[in-house]
């Protein structure tokens, strides 16, 4: 839930004298001191929603594209990803060659076996001129080895161009490693305000004499203006809850502060999934492609042996469709095999094969992994839309758009009563909330802040910043009444 603004509080006017005199209306009674938590809670989720929520604003909009990236690839590229050649695979010899014969430059690296049938082959490259994960792939149909056309793809999921761009616009805005700050914002943040919205909503709901459970989940019926908006805000807020905070948990593990201390904690605690020996050296195997400098030069790859290796894979229990042969990185080095299918039921196996003697060297099966390394595969290729095919990619898409709604219904509900137009904020949360909490409470929060701020830096050093600027304009506000 996303920037629930300070609750409107009606104030009953004036019992009606005689004869009439204009009275002054009462303000209304803060909340008392023993209760500045709850004041302290708006506060914050007012300035996280005003300030933070452009970052998850964005994050929502290239969300919502990146959704769509997977069809919109396939229409946009289907005469390179397609064929309608029907038959035999030929060789993946043939392929290769067939490849090499554009001259594209660069180390030949890779091959990519088709999902399914109609599908092209991809036939990937390492060249320098091409950014960080990305390498030259040529599309060669497997029937005909008639080549389709050839693209740089970025990553382990092979994205081509569109759906690159849109996953770096939704990453790091197109800005490199700073842009990044702009995601782990919007993740850390994100949880923060989901939770502190749920507990506005339901305290909202607690003062109804009329209670029912169905009134969390739905607008308040029968009102108008702002507390209407506010209604909106609340109920669809309540119902994107759970994705808000799957997206902020494993969009943090992407970020680059809150992240890099997320593999700590996973390696530490074993959490990661199992190795595949290949017999490379530090830094080598294909794992860490361009990680070092290789100990000597790389023999030539045959492109016979593509067919040799994948064969041997074949034979060890390597059976999903589409499978990623590649070339070690190092000499020495066995060459590997991976199965490439994220959707359940998942096929993530990974064989490592002497090409000299096709024989299985080493195989890692998924089944075998930590329960933990699974749940953590699972959840960022849910996040991916990958999980569950197109269903995945409609639920997000859904997700985003309602989440565009709810902060722009926020921050309507802020145009509302903003400073310029007469308005201010609640008198039952007026600034300075922190400094009117019990020393108990104020230890716990600061305790609270310094522990996920280690976790999440951007997060702790944003909402000290909040916490920092709340108490100054409190103070500030106290100085001037004392004045008048």
């Amino acid at each position: 839930m996303s920037i629930v603004s300070e609750p409107e509080e009606t104030v009953p006017p004036p019992a009606p004298t005689a004869p009439t005199v204009p009275t002054e209306i009462p303000a209304p009674t803060e909340i008392p001191a023993k209760n500045a938590w709850k004041g302290l809670a708006l506060r914050l989720h007012f300035y996280a929603g005003l300030f933070a929520a452009p970052f998850i604003l964005v994050a929502a909009v290239t969300g919502a594209l990146y959704a769509l990236a997977p069809q919109l690839e396939s229409w946009v590229y289907a005469d390179q990803l397609t064929t309608r050649s029907t038959g035999p695979a030929l060789p993946l010899a043939t392929q290769v060659d067939a490849a090499l014969a554009t001259d594209p430059g660069g180390t030949l690296d890779a091959v990519r076996t088709p999902a399914e049938p109609g599908a092209t082959t991809r036939v990937l490259f390492e060249r320098d001129d091409l950014g960080e994960s990305e390498r030259w792939t040529v599309f060669v149909d497997p029937v005909t080895a008639e080549v389709k056309g050839e693209m740089a793809t970025y990553g382990g999921s092979g994205a081509l161009p569109l759906r690159t761009t849109i996953s770096q616009l939704h990453r790091n805005l197109m800005l490199g490693e700073p842009g990044r700050i702009y995601s782990e914002m919007a993740a850390s943040w994100m949880w923060f305000v989901a939770l502190g919205g749920l507990v506005l909503w339901v305290a909202r709901w607690r003062t109804k004499r009329k209670r029912k459970l169905a009134d969390l989940v739905r607008p308040e019926p029968g009102v108008r203006g702002r507390r209407r908006l506010v209604g909106r805000h609340g109920a669809v807020g309540v119902w994107l809850l759970a994705g808000m905070l799957f997206l902020s948990a494993t969009g943090l593990t992407w970020s680059t502060y809150a992240g890099a201390n997320i593999s700590t904690i996973r390696t530490n605690l074993g959490w990661t999934a199992p190795k595949l020996e290949t017999g490379a050296a530090s830094g080598g195997g294909h794992d860490g492609h361009g990680g070092g400098a290789a100990a000597e030069p790389l023999p030539p790859v045959s492109p016979a042996t593509f067919d040799v290796v994948l064969d041997a894979a074949r034979a060890a229990g390597i059976d999903a469709a589409a499978t990623e042969v590649a070339a070690p990185a190092s000499a020495g080095a066995a060459w590997t095999v991976t199965e490439i299918k994220p959707s359940l039921p998942n096929e993530d196996d990974k064989a490592a094969v002497d090409p000299t003697t096709g024989t299985v060297t080493d195989i890692v099966h998924f089944a075998d992994w930590p329960l933990m390394a699974k749940l953590t595969t699972w959840t960022i290729d849910g996040h991916m839309g990958l999980l569950f095919g197109i269903a995945n990619q409609l639920v997000l898409l859904a997700f985003a758009v309602g989440l565009i709604a709810v902060i722009l219904l926020g921050y309507r509900m802020w145009w509302l009563r903003r400073p310029t137009k007469g308005g201010a904020p609640s008198p039952l949360a007026p600034r300075g909330q922190f400094r009117r909490l019990s020393q108990p409470v104020g230890f716990a929060v600061v305790l609270a802040a310094v522990v996920i701020g280690w976790f999440a830096p951007l997060f702790g050093i944003s909402l000290v910043a909040f916490l920092l600027v709340d108490a100054w304009r409190g103070h500030r506000a106290t100085k001037a009444a004392r004045r008048a």
